[in-house]
């Protein structure tokens, strides 16, 4: 490294060598022409970073190639593909465009925290996930020897304890009567939904084969997705549901018309299939009056309806395939389950009748 005047040309020349980290080779490079010291010594210090960059991108990678590198490690991983192309969406929506061109070791803790930050006007949790998938990436890295350490940094986040929203029993039999009445395709599907607390996956998924009509259960241990098609159940588990005796009604029908030509219990509906459930579902609603909530959350609704019935939560997350009692805590909030009966004792004054005293009767006592 250095510079150098070359009389015959009355030029500097800057130059520098570096040798490659692998190699070991020297590597050179030089910029001749300069008129002046000052520009020469300048030139120097910019070959300097020039060359070390390139020595690095040689063995390390940028963070847009990286990042596919990680989502191949997550496709051999027991990941479904699902959750796998959630993390793809948002990491390319977040990432590449600030961080595609950078060395994944140039990528510092407050650039992390301010890629974060700068999204303001999504959702704590969403914000959390973002935080989560990246740390995800940078893991990877460190296990392969690419970083030597994790440059995400911890960081809190307000995620609202928010009940989720759902229909109350009154709602849910405006909808599956109308639904009824006017021989909607989507009627046995909400129904099934509603009396059992199945996710949409589950829903799709079962078949004849798992339904006793005469003993009123069902097995679960499918579920359905258009990445991974038909697929384990959400916790990995199976489990036994008990139907109800109005659904089995539903149920017999489904049974007689379909017999001959589907093995499946609920009908195939094309925008079903094309994952539109929740876009029907809010439709019905709003032409009924009714809360637009998901479909997701017609399971709330059966979990809140079953805890209001006073169903005892451990049989009503036995059933629903929670693992987690925090997310039941959830659905015992909404049904007021935590708080019934805290004010059956409760007497402070007489309501009804009795001795009112004025304001200033009572100073003059």
């Amino acid at each position: 490294m250095g510079i150098k005047f070359i009389e015959s040309k009355q030029m500097w020349k800057a130059f520098c060598c570096m040798r490659h980290p692998e190699t070991r080779k020297p590597v050179t490079k030089a910029r001749e022409g300069l008129k002046t010291k000052n520009e020469a010594l300048k030139m120097e210090k910019q070959l300097m970073i020039l060359l070390d960059r390139e020595l690095r991108e040689a063995i390390e990678p940028k963070w847009g190639k990286f990042l596919y590198c990680y989502l191949e490690e997550l496709d051999r991983r027991d990941i479904s593909k699902k959750t796998t192309e959630n993390i793809k969406l948002c990491l390319e929506a977040h990432t590449l465009k600030i961080w595609g061109e950078k060395l994944i070791s140039e990528i510092l803790p407050n650039e992390v925290r301010e890629l974060v930050r700068s999204k303001d006007k999504l959702s704590e949790s969403h914000l959390k996930n973002i935080l989560k998938y990246i740390r995800g990436c940078f893991a990877y890295a460190v296990d392969t020897g690419v970083l030597k350490a994790n440059p995400t940094p911890n960081m809190k986040f307000r995620v609202g304890d928010k009940i989720k929203s759902v229909l109350t029993l009154a709602q849910v039999k405006i909808l599956l009567n109308f639904c009824k009445e006017n021989e909607s395709e989507w009627y046995p599907i909400y129904a099934m939904a509603l009396y059992t607390g199945l996710r949409n996956g589950e829903l799709y998924a079962l078949t004849w084969d798992k339904v006793d009509l005469v003993k009123r259960i069902a097995l679960i241990d499918c579920a359905w997705n258009n990445k991974d098609g038909f697929k384990s159940t959400k916790s990995g588990d199976d489990r036994i549901i008990e139907l109800a005796p109005d659904l089995i009604h539903i149920l017999n029908e489904l049974k007689i018309s379909s017999a001959a030509t589907s093995s499946f219990v609920l009908p195939r509906i094309s925008s079903w299939d094309k994952g539109e459930q929740a876009r029907e579902l809010r439709r019905v609603l709003q032409g009924l009056g009714l809360p637009r909530v998901r479909f997701h959350d017609l399971r709330a609704t059966w979990a809140t309806i079953m805890l209001t019935r006073g169903i005892p939560p451990i049989k009503v997350m036995s059933m629903g395939g929670w693992k987690d009692l925090k997310t039941m805590q959830f659905y015992i909030r909404k049904a007021g389950v935590d708080i019934s009966g805290i004010s059956d004792g409760l007497s402070l004054h007489n309501p009804i009748g009795g001795d009112v005293l004025s304001f200033e009767r009572l100073k003059a006592d």
